[in-house]
């Protein structure tokens, strides 16, 4: 006899796909709907600010499954679908034509969506910002030509952007508020390798700088600054950080703080809806607190975990967060959590003047974070200084000559992630 249980999942993103590959491969044999607003489906998001842009990556090969994976396993997949309302008395889910699906368990996986600017000339042509495959093309259309790009904000996709707006021979200018690329997350001695590798490939710096408008008749043509210099723009791309997309959370009555709050199993305060991917504000077992972490590794790791939760497995999601960049001739990862002011110091190891080298974030002796630039394989080292939680000797932290499994003992074993294993 089929199995009479509905699994609803709304977001048909990486977490959403994973999830939904998951039950299948678990064994769950009932039906599971899987939801999203875009038109396509499912992909992953890391090319669409590097290999697409750059064009060493084919578009089909950012889909996490082939077109017909999701029929062959009788995954319910419907594109361009807006999920309007959740019904927890009921435990249905209502979308925007008024169709009702009743669910056993509701996976929310519902992503982010960029912040933009509230000034005036935001929604000329060519202001544009990146979160989905149709932005990547956009901007990659607008890159084509080269010209004048102006970036609005310095973190991870704003340099992104700019190292693949160089290398197709645009002219680029990064308009920063703080006073470094990535200062909140690197601090000033690993934000300046950034910052200068960059000059280094001709990028110009704005730091300290905010913008007061957009100029241009129907399509941007300049970017005036809040001193009132104007910057000459064929093209902006605003990468000012994302918002969780919580609406549909709010409405039905969830617990939301700074995304869905979850426990480590993934569980909401409705103990039938589940959070995975870029709106889960999880409690993290190694931290001890809740973290929300918007990168690739959460959502591919996160939604399985979920899905298994969601079976009735004992889940303690405790991935440590994992994000990588490639920018130029750099090659990086980065594992755990130090957010700016959690943390004492700052340890390295190798030569920040040859862009090789191991940051390591510290606080109170212990390593928050580490950071690997093209120095590579070391990422489950790294994961088991992290996880001992044990303070270390710093000076043996920093010296190259000491293998990092002689820091402190291995007393856990390692997960398995890193580079190696990326899609």
């Amino acid at each position: 006899m089929k199995d009479p249980h509905v699994f609803v999942i709304v977001g048909a993103g990486l977490a959403g796909a994973k999830a939904a590959q998951t039950l299948r491969e678990t064994g769950f044999g009932g039906e599971i709907v899987l939801l999203g607003e875009e038109p396509e489906r499912p992909y992953e998001r890391p090319a669409l600010s590097k290999g697409l842009l750059l064009g060493t990556a084919e578009r089909e090969s950012v889909f996490v499954h082939e077109p017909g994976w999701y029929a062959a396993h009788d995954v319910d997949l419907r594109t361009g679908v807006h999920v309007s309302a959740v019904d927890r008395a009921a435990r249905q889910a209502e979308l925007g034509d008024g169709q009702r699906i009743g669910y056993d368990a509701l996976l929310l996986a519902t992503g982010a969506t960029p912040r933009g600017l509230d000034v005036p000339g935001a929604d000329l042509d060519g202001v544009l910002s990146l979160r989905t495959l149709p932005d990547s093309d956009r901007i990659a259309a607008a890159l084509a030509d080269g010209g004048h790009l102006v970036v609005v904000g310095a973190g991870w996709i704003g340099l992104e952007v700019a190292a693949a707006a160089r290398q197709h021979g645009a002219t680029v200018t990064v308009v920063e508020h703080s006073e470094l690329p990535l200062l909140r997350v690197l601090g000033p001695g690993i934000a300046r390798v950034f910052a200068d590798m960059h000059r280094d490939h001709g990028v110009t710096f704005r730091f300290g700088a905010t913008v007061r408008a957009f100029r241009g008749e129907s399509r941007v043509s300049a970017v005036v600054l809040d001193d009132g210099t104007e910057l000459p723009a064929d093209a902006v791309v605003v990468g000012v950080g994302v918002q969780p997309n919580v609406a549909l959370a709010e409405q039905a009555g969830l617990t939301v703080d700074n995304g869905i709050v979850v426990d480590q199993a993934l569980r909401s305060s409705d103990p039938r809806i589940y959070a995975a991917g870029d709106i889960a504000n999880a409690y993290h077992p190694v931290y001890g607190t809740h973290l929300r972490v918007e990168h690739w590794a959460t959502a591919l790791h996160s939604g399985p975990a979920a899905a298994r939760s969601m079976l009735g497995a004992e889940v303690a999601y405790d991935r440590l967060p994992y994000f990588y960049t490639d920018q130029y001739d750099l090659g990086m990862e980065y594992t755990g959590y130090a957010p700016s002011g959690g943390y004492d110091t700052v340890v390295v190891r190798g030569d920040l003047a040859k862009r090789e080298f191991i940051a390591f974030w510290i606080a109170g002796g212990r390593v928050m974070a580490g950071m690997n630039v093209n120095i590579w394989d070391v990422t489950p080292q790294i994961e088991t200084l992290i996880r001992s939680s044990k303070p270390v000797d710093l000076a043996r932290l920093a010296d190259s000559g000491i293998a990092l499994e002689d820091v402190t003992p291995v007393d856990t074993q390692p997960l398995a992630s890193g580079r190696s294993n990326r899609s």
